[in-house]
């Protein structure tokens, strides 16, 4: 028989990451980094995984949507840089006028945290 799982999205801001996990075990990560250039507080979303073993579940798309509807609950404006994220924007077009457009200073910011 075969064992139920738990899944469970949460945000973890010390890692700036939203963190999908199965039990207790993290198999996907949503990647952010906050960001406020005076428009008001931003979540630049870059990048997002979800482990092989969990492949073609819809679990990166859960991870997405639960993360999302997070920062815009929380009045934080969702910026896409994350190919993901922007795919799953395309596809619901509800979010996609809610989401920020990317600007240069976006990228520049995400370029200095990784240095």
């Amino acid at each position: 028989m075969e064992q139920a799982t738990t899944l469970t999205v949460r945000n973890v801001p010390e890692r700036r990451r939203y963190e999908l996990s199965d039990s207790d075990t993290v198999i996907g990560k949503a990647h952010y980094l906050p960001y406020d250039g005076g428009r008001g507080p931003e979540r630049i979303f870059y990048h997002t995984t979800v482990s092989e073993d969990y492949a073609g579940q819809g679990l990166a798309a859960r991870l997405v949507q639960d993360a999302l509807d997070d920062t815009l609950d929380a009045g934080i404006a969702v910026v896409p840089v994350c190919p993901y994220v922007k795919l799953w924007l395309r596809k619901h077009p509800d979010y996609q006028q809610r989401a920020a457009l990317v600007r240069p200073e976006h990228l520049a910011a995400l370029e200095n945290a990784q240095r």
